[in-house]
């Protein structure tokens, strides 16, 4: 899928944010969550500038910048993120908490990203099927839109950006099915079975 798309993941109760394209992760949003847990037990908070100044720090993200390019950027002003690689992302997690670095590497070996990814190129494909299989071009942007919301009441998601891996699996199902049910019957059904189908798989 060519467009970025914002993933939200949790840890301690709150949000981390993840690219789905470049996979960077928030260091922001680590940061934020992993204080509210160093703060509950005791230490003292984490200050991301400051780690970044130490030579540790700048070794590995030298070492990593020579491999895979960029692997830092900062955003500027309030509300923005840092984005980093997810072997930054790792480090960092390890200099907060070790319990954070376990659920780093979780992360690392899911498949979030890539069912993210496989159901958006899934929905242009199933898009274009059912705009040729329309009885009424000029009403497919309501159609769509009514469509998608069906596929969404079907896989339990409030926002997609948060949606778990099942969840994009089953959406990813509904997408294909749809696409080949295009073909045989009108839209309204093809979109009624294949959400049924994919149910029941």
């Amino acid at each position: 899928m060519v467009t970025e798309v914002v993933m939200k993941r949790e840890i301690f109760g709150k949000e981390i944010s993840q690219k789905s394209k470049s996979e960077f992760f928030s260091a922001t949003d680590l940061v934020r969550a992993g204080n509210i847990w160093r703060i509950t037990e005791g230490l003292e908070p984490f200050n991301m500038k400051m780690w970044l100044q130490t030579k540790g720090a700048k070794d590995f993200i030298n070492a990593l910048e020579q491999e895979y390019g960029k692997v830092k950027i900062s955003g500027r002003g309030r509300g923005h993120h840092t984005w980093v690689h997810p072997f930054l992302f790792i480090d960092m997690a390890l200099a907060i908490s070790p319990k954070l670095k376990i659920e780093v590497y979780k992360w690392l070996y899911d498949s979030l990203l890539k069912y993210r990814n496989n159901s958006g190129d899934s929905f242009k494909k199933m898009s274009g099927a059912l705009f040729l299989n329309a009885s009424n071009k000029s009403l497919f942007t309501k159609d769509i839109q009514n469509y998608a919301r069906q596929i969404k009441q079907a896989c339990d998601v409030d926002s997609w950006e948060s949606a778990s891996e099942n969840q994009l699996e089953l959406r990813n199902r509904i997408h294909e099915n749809i696409s080949l049910l295009c073909d045989l019957v009108p839209n309204s059904d093809s979109v009624r079975i294949g959400i049924k189908k994919a149910l029941e798989y």
